[in-house]
């Protein structure tokens, strides 16, 4: 964590930014409110385009609004400024450590941190947890990818929402230091 920063920066990243990481931004904000400075970008971005409307709906069906929401491309700025980038497939974390090898300690997919937050067992927090787990990453398997649910169908959007769902109510509290997340 950059010294100074009250919290920690995370910035998710998919593709075109316009299904899973809007979503994976909009709904950690719902959960934890400023407890984590959320952001997000795609690796081959759209820029300034609204979530897609599946995800939206996914959204609002937890009542969270998309309204507003509008899509960027990834940069190397948005990635220095982050103290963590999840990606949501392996070959998203391959892309960012290709442009920007020096955030390799920062950079893992949801899935990946998930699955090291649930065999860490330390009881590490925020900045400390990041560290720890920095240190030991190991490959991204591209089987805890979350798959792109563009233009499949409500069925495949609800689907890959659940899982987000899931991997966020692992991962976010070992982020902002919360036991619960709001529901």
């Amino acid at each position: 964590m950059t010294a100074g920063a009250a919290r920690l920066r995370v910035l998710f990243v998919c593709t075109a930014n316009i299904c899973r990481s809007p979503f994976m931004e909009l709904l950690t904000r719902h959960q934890v409110g400023d407890a984590l400075a959320v952001s997000s970008a795609g690796t081959h971005g759209f820029t300034d385009h609204p979530m897609s409307e599946e995800m939206a709906d996914r959204l609002r069906e937890r009542g969270i609004s998309p309204d507003g929401f509008r899509s960027r491309p990834l940069t190397g700025a948005l990635v220095e400024e982050a103290d963590l980038v999840l990606t949501a497939e392996a070959a998203h974390r391959a892309f960012v450590l290709d442009e920007w090898p020096a955030a390799s300690r920062r950079t893992f997919t949801l899935g990946q941190l998930a699955a090291a937050v649930r065999a860490d067992g330390s009881g590490r927090t925020g900045p400390e947890l990041l560290d720890h787990l920095g240190d030991r990453r190991g490959n991204a398997d591209p089987a805890l990818d979350v798959a792109d649910p563009y233009l499949r169908g409500p069925e495949v959007a609800a689907r890959c929402a659940t899982g987000i769902d899931d991997l966020l109510r692992v991962v976010v509290p070992a982020l902002s230091g919360t036991r619960m997340i709001a529901p």
